[in-house]
């Protein structure tokens, strides 16, 4: 999907939209495919020259005190939002969608909280926008580097394979639960995670999927975080799941 395309789904999503405005930008981020987030395939050229640009483009999309006064639906904050996602995926591509996935709504930003805490002063609000969008893009290349570490050999036996897979859940789930204080929809995240860790093995996109969401089997929840042996049974099933094989030898 093309940026062009991308902006043109934001609009469209956010069309007659007046609640819970956040899940859309949201589920953007999430359905991405890691060939769109992967920070190796999408370059992203960034200097103090380029913060002062984009923070003066933000600036006046700000709303002020009588847009507010003028917005009986108090729906000027997340207009504003809907303008900055479009901006910064036109700008640097379909990855930066996820720029206010925020803590609050378990994501890895902690930046940013929601509109009616985050959209203030213009310039204030400007920055902040900015700081949120190096935090997401941080957040993805830590991933895509844990991605290169966690991955199975191309060609590993199944029980070998077995063991770097449930590793791998492991140590991602661990990392998605450390990033997002395990708050309200944090696994969904999860999920996101681990599919775009398979895919980016060579896993087909629904293959992995099906198979990230058999392992998860609704054992994560909202505002809680996983016990070691919940974790540890999630990757041992993702990885049998996967292979056919547990693994045996102690490592």
């Amino acid at each position: 999907m093309t940026g062009s395309r991308l902006v043109g789904m934001i609009g469209r999503l956010f069309h007659h939209v007046r609640l819970r405005r956040h899940i859309t930008t949201i589920q953007l981020a999430r359905d991405l495919p890691w060939a769109a987030a992967d920070p190796h395939r999408n370059a992203f050229d960034w200097d103090e020259g380029e913060a002062a640009r984009l923070t003066a483009l933000i600036v006046p999309m700000v709303p002020s005190a009588a847009d507010h006064a003028a917005d009986p639906d108090r729906m000027a904050g997340w207009r504003f939002t809907d303008r900055v996602t479009a901006l910064l995926v036109s700008r640097y591509g379909q990855w930066a969608c996820g720029w206010d996935y925020s803590n609050h709504f378990g994501g890895p930003v902690e930046t940013w909280c929601c509109v009616s805490h985050s959209v203030g002063g213009a310039e204030e609000t400007a920055e902040r926008v900015v700081t949120c969008l190096l935090e997401w893009r941080d957040w993805l290349e830590d991933i895509a580097e844990r991605f290169q570490q966690l991955a199975p050999h191309p060609d590993a036996n199944a029980e070998d394979r077995s063991w770097h897979l449930e590793r791998a859940v492991t140590r991602l789930v661990t990392m998605v639960v450390n990033s997002t204080h395990a708050e309200g929809g944090w696994y969904r995240l999860c999920g996101t995670t681990l599919t775009w860790f398979l895919t980016s093995t060579g896993l087909g996109l629904d293959e992995a999927r099906k198979t990230v969401d058999a392992a998860i089997g609704g054992r994560f929840k909202s505002h809680v975080a996983p016990a070691t042996t919940t974790v540890d049974t999630v990757g041992e099933d993702l990885a049998i799941g996967l292979t056919g094989r547990g693994y045996y030898r102690e490592r």
